[in-house]
């Protein structure tokens, strides 16, 4: 089988050698793969980058640089759908890490009747840094960042609602389309819940795992976290089925406090110590777990604050997103829907070639 890795980019020339040095050592035949690289318009040398790549002499069935001028992930992964041919299509970040048997192994149980395959995706840190390593302590813990099945390494095979890092038979594409370009950070999500409906099943394996690079700087994870939540604030206006209670909670967590202040203000105290002295458990019970498991390293002692920071800056995120939904949801049109029947044509299209 015939494998594309599909891989979009904007000004991500610091990170694309590690990835690149991971696709140029996967054990899967060279001669069966198609590397499908986008540049999101990108101003510093990433381009460069990817014509470098393209032409290096790895063997590969073939690699195709393509522009996405809209910029946004989903028109991206869109473009990349709509030139790759390989029988089985993989989505990686540019964020990211492979292992040597990543691609083989996707297909190995696609082959096996499988449609859609991944595994556990657990966040790593580009370079050591005792700072670095308390961000990627808050994210990969499970009251810091979030309780996806797709953040832990299942144990036997299992089916889950999202993954990243995924391998799509081709037929996906071609039956429900390309992702709704609408979405900012919740394409992924809608695209698995359309896949889900359309009956197809997203297995996780326990042989395949893929790593995500946390974000090395506490400014570009509170800007990561901010437009997550304001992302499942639009997207409840579009495809509300398509996100879970647990989105909510920060959103929840920053109203309970801005009503208990608003209570304390008041004289009534009981409630914000009741939400605060809850919270404070769960904080602390965290970082210290994050002592006993990990290495410990001297910024840790900073966690009890870092934990409700990302908590709060999601949650407005989510406030933000909920109330610019009514004027967001009237400038859309059907662009959307019709970038979604573009790809599958040129999915269909390219499978007949």
């Amino acid at each position: 089988m015939t494998v594309s890795i599909c891989m979009i980019a904007l000004n991500e020339s610091a990170v694309l050698n590690g990835l690149f040095r991971d696709i140029s050592n996967q054990d899967y035949p060279h001669s069966k793969i198609e590397v499908v690289l986008v540049d999101a318009m990108s101003t510093d040398n990433t381009r460069e980058m990817m014509e470098d790549f393209k032409n290096s002499d790895y063997g590969f069935m073939d690699v195709k640089i393509v522009e996405n001028p809209r910029k946004s992930q989903a028109s991206g992964w869109n473009e990349a759908l709509k030139v790759a041919t390989g029988d089985i299509i993989i989505r990686v970040d540019a964020h990211a890490s492979i292992p040597r048997q990543f691609v083989s192994r996707n297909v190995s149980h696609i082959k096996e009747g499988e449609d859609i395959t991944g595994g556990g995706r657990p966040n790593i840190v580009a370079g050591v840094s005792p700072w670095k390593l308390t961000l990627l302590a808050a994210e990969e813990s499970l009251f810091g960042s979030s309780i996806a099945s797709y953040r832990r390494q299942p144990v036997k095979k299992e089916y889950i609602d999202s993954m990243f890092h995924a391998a799509y038979r081709r037929e996906v594409f071609a039956n429900v389309g390309g992702f709704n370009e609408d979405l900012g950070r919740t394409e992924d999500n809608e695209m698995h819940y359309r896949i889900r409906k359309a009956g197809y099943k997203l297995c996780c394996c326990p042989d395949i795992i893929s790593y995500q690079m946390t974000r090395n700087n506490l400014r570009d994870m509170i800007r990561q976290k901010y437009g997550n939540g304001k992302w499942i604030g639009l997207t409840l206006g579009v495809c509300k089925e398509c996100l879970s209670y647990f989105h909510f909670v920060p959103f929840l967590f920053v109203l309970a406090l801005l009503g208990s202040s608003i209570f304390a203000l008041f004289g009534i105290n009981i409630f914000l110590l009741l939400l605060l002295g809850l919270y404070g458990m769960f904080d602390l019970v965290n970082t210290a777990t994050c002592f006993i498991v990990r290495k410990v390293q001297p910024q840790f002692i900073l966690l009890p604050l870092l934990f409700p920071l990302l908590h709060i800056v999601y949650g407005i995120g989510t406030i933000v997103g909920l109330f610019k939904l009514p004027f967001w949801k009237k400038s859309l049109g059907t662009k959307a829907q019709q970038q979604i029947d573009l790809v599958k044509k040129a999915v269909i299209n390219n499978t007949k070639k």
